[in-house]
């Protein structure tokens, strides 16, 4: 007779430190809680989303500017989905408004239906309008086509992360605000030993998604990173309130195909006020939202990166002079916006703040153009999450969990 053995499977709880309390660090920290781990977040500053997510245009990307088979691709149209239903489920404002990508001449017209065949590859649910169509949706846009895209969003980020800590808190994880992450070592036997200045932690493992900081948390650890991070910042404007009734949704410009942003744009926000920008110009410091904000340490390590300098010989004439004084110009800021909304002019926006995207560079002056995530033995770093890293934030969640 065959005697049957019992196994009896054990759950090892791991013990993991998440630098980084942005919306990427609160979604790993969350995705790992609920996989059984003991979860500790340290957050440098005295308040969640601080730099990134807290600055950003809080739109629900729907995935089709991305190369297909990109993490970015994959995960924002998942990450469309996924964002969505977790801000309805936790009350968090969040609307599936749809937008249009603009040709605003003839010239544009092959990049749309570029970009219209890309959506197509991608899974993204978007069709080509002629301009009249267009205005059934935008009665003040220009244009002579239009690329319509019905699963774009609006939502409240900040609102998702504070969504986060509550789960977070109510789970059980250790969420330590003010704390910095100052040494990184190996732990003596296994595992990584984290100092903070006031306690060494000592974690199975660590995940770095310290956004404009991640490759100087990368090299704390030991590690070299593929890329550096340079700084953009990006200013927005915002329609006065008597003229919001210009813009009924999302209008988008075709973006350039050889730069990672997207170009200015006009979003209705969640709030009903409407946002205008941004524009892309270096940031004088790693979180540096004006002019003013300068810092000699930061400006010297981007003069000394070769990266830097390839860029500059790519992009500084004309592009980078343009985006320059576009910055320093009310005037030249609203004819890009008079491109897709003739109607608005200066007179009709005022300024609204700033955000600093961490652009991960790589040596020969490339831009990282999808998500960069490295390991190192015990360790996940998160180096390249620009937009539409917040769209994609529960999916990126769930893929750094599976590397622990």
């Amino acid at each position: 007779m065959t005697r049957t053995t019992h196994v009896r499977w054990l759950t090892v709880r791991k013990n993991v430190v998440v630098i980084g309390g942005g919306i990427i660090g609160l979604a790993v920290a969350w995705e790992l809680t609920r996989r059984g781990d003991a979860v500790t977040v340290l957050e440098k500053e005295d308040h969640w989303a601080a730099h990134q997510t807290g600055h950003n245009s809080n739109v629900v990307h729907a995935g089709l500017y991305y190369k297909p088979g990109s993490f970015k691709a994959k995960m924002s149209v998942a990450g469309n989905r996924s964002i969505v239903d977790f801000a309805r489920e936790q009350d968090v404002p969040v609307e599936v408004c749809g937008k249009l990508v603009v040709a605003t001449s003839d010239e544009e017209l092959p990049a749309l239906r570029v970009l219209a065949e890309r959506a197509e590859a991608n899974g993204v649910p978007a069709k080509m309008i002629t301009a009249d169509e267009a205005r059934e949706y935008e009665p003040e846009v220009a244009c002579v086509a239009a690329l319509r895209v019905e699963s774009t969003g609006i939502i409240d980020f900040p609102a998702v992360c504070q969504a986060l800590v509550r789960l977070l808190t109510e789970a059980g994880a250790d969420l330590r605000l003010g704390t910095a992450a100052l040494g990184i070592r190996p732990g003596r036997t296994s595992g990584v030993e984290i100092a903070t200045g006031t306690e060494v932690l000592r974690a199975d493992a660590l995940v770095n998604c310290a956004g404009l900081q991640s490759d100087r948390v990368a090299r704390l650890a030991g590690v070299t990173p593929s890329a550096k991070i340079v700084p953009f910042r990006g200013e927005y404007y915002e329609l006065r309130p008597e003229r919001r009734h210009l813009v009924k949704g999302l209008i988008y410009p075709v973006p350039d195909a050889s730069l990672p942003f997207l170009g200015v744009h006009l979003t209705r926000m969640i709030d009903g006020s409407v946002h205008a920008g941004p524009n892309a110009v270096l940031a004088l410091r790693r979180e540096g939202y004006r002019w003013t904000d300068v810092s000699p340490k930061d400006l010297a390590e981007v003069a000394r990166y070769s990266g830097a300098w390839n860029l500059a010989r790519k992009y500084a004439f004309p592009i980078g002079l343009d985006e320059v004084r576009r910055s320093l110009s009310k005037k030249r800021f609203a004819a890009s916006l008079a491109r897709l909304v003739p109607a608005v002019g200066p007179e009709d926006i005022v300024r609204h703040g700033s955000g600093v995207r961490a652009q991960a560079l790589l040596p020969d002056g490339s831009m990282v153009d999808d998500f960069l995530i490295e390991t190192a033995p015990n360790q996940v770093h998160v180096l390249n999450a620009p937009s539409p890293a917040a769209t994609s934030a529960l999916e990126i969640g769930k893929h750094v969990a599976a590397q622990i």
